[in-house]
């Protein structure tokens, strides 16, 4: 069975950092995109960078120049790098893997800013 676990979640001063993992175990493949996700209270669960098997990675607007998302070369492990974090970073981060039209999720880490 397919699990993705993350750590490094915490509560961070604003402007500081954060770096989440994310470990995926039980697998036989190499996931085809690795992600993070995010969702606030009352809000709706929204993406906030994705990277592909061949290194390419997208972000949403709102942590662009701030997050970096990396992986190992295996595609079975997966980094969000958060710098200057706002307060309106705040949420649960989930991380997921895409392979053969499916889609694993994590549990979800908390992160949590204050001002």
């Amino acid at each position: 069975q397919v699990h993705l676990v993350e750590s490094g979640g915490g509560l961070v001063q604003a402007g500081g950092s954060l770096r989440l993992s994310c470990a995926a175990s039980g697998i036989f493949f190499s996931f085809n995109a690795m992600g993070w996700h995010r969702q606030a209270p009352g809000k709706q669960r929204e993406l906030v960078a994705t990277i592909f098997r061949g290194g390419s990675a997208n972000y949403a607007d709102s942590v662009k120049g701030r997050f970096t998302i990396s992986r190992d070369g295996k595609m079975n492990t997966v980094h969000l790098q958060m710098n200057s974090l706002k307060p309106e970073d705040t949420a649960v981060y989930y991380c997921n893997g895409v392979y053969s039209s499916r889609d694993y999720w994590g549990q979800g880490t908390q992160v949590t800013v204050s001002s």
